[in-house]
């Protein structure tokens, strides 16, 4: 099948590890233009290393962004255009909030999430969509969790701003449609990523476990037995992204192994 991905110009924020960097090397093997943010120079650097070497695609890029500064989010759309003269993708991520329960968080707990986790994708789509509506197409990805579908305990702050981000998709579909303009939200499973590992470290603390015990366990409530790779999300998404799919959009995904029991 081809993706029709050769030569597209791509953003990927919080692109230096875990499920955007698998994002980006994804669609550096199709030949893609790729820009990856995030705020670690150092990181970026060695993930733009890492994918070069892999895939031999010298159109990966790097700039250091903070996506809860407007500023910042205007530079990179910027960099991107100046680079490539256009945005085809735009696949929005951000690291998730802190863990805990609703008594635990404060109003600047509340603010933080809410600009990190919902506001950085209105304004990032914002910056791109005057492109995307010129050339009469694009693909807008959303990355939120698989509380999308069945809340997480200990997440308050990401299952209320994960599911905003569901909401914000489903009516930009209805709105962007006329331009061809397609937008889905990917939620993750259980991926074997940093953060993964930090939160079942959370999990462990709490209950007076190993992390081998809470991950054991929680591998034994998954149909296919295991975590997912970074990979396996990324291709889904790389799909989704593609000119190879030219009519779903307003839909959320879950890439979870099985996991997820709601519809």
């Amino acid at each position: 099948m081809d993706l029709n991905l050769k030569g597209k110009s791509v953003i990927i924020t919080a692109g230096s590890k875990g499920l955007g960097k698998a994002t980006a090397l994804e669609f550096a093997k199709e030949g893609a233009y790729v820009i990856i943010s995030s705020r670690n120079e150092e990181e970026l650097a060695k993930t733009k290393h890492d994918i070069e070497k892999e895939t031999g695609n010298k159109n990966v890029h790097f700039l250091v962004c903070d996506i809860t500064k407007i500023d910042d989010i205007k530079r990179m759309v910027n960099k991107a255009v100046e680079s490539f003269g256009t945005v085809d993708v735009l696949i929005n991520n951000a690291g998730g909030p802190p863990a805990g329960t609703f008594d635990q968080m404060t109003d600047e707990d509340w603010l933080y999430a809410f600009e990190l986790n919902l506001l950085s994708f209105i304004r990032t789509i914002r910056e791109v969509l005057p492109y995307m509506k010129k050339q009469q197409h694009g693909h807008i990805i959303n990355f939120a969790s698989s509380s999308i579908k069945q809340p997480i305990d200990n997440l308050i702050l990401s299952n209320t701003f994960r599911t905003g981000i569901v909401g914000l998709a489903k009516s930009l579909s209805q709105e962007l449609a006329s331009d061809n303009i397609l937008i889905n939200t990917v939620g993750p499973g259980r991926i074997g990523t940093d953060r993964l590992a930090q939160l079942d470290g959370i999990l462990a603390e709490k209950q007076g476990k190993t992390i081998e015990e809470i991950k054991s366990g929680i591998e034994a409530s998954i149909p296919l037995g295991r975590y997912g790779e970074p990979s396996e999300f990324a291709k889904m998404v790389v799909f989704l992204a593609s000119g190879a799919n030219t009519y779903v959009t307003g839909q959320s995904f879950v890439i979870d192994g099985g996991m997820v029991k709601a519809y």
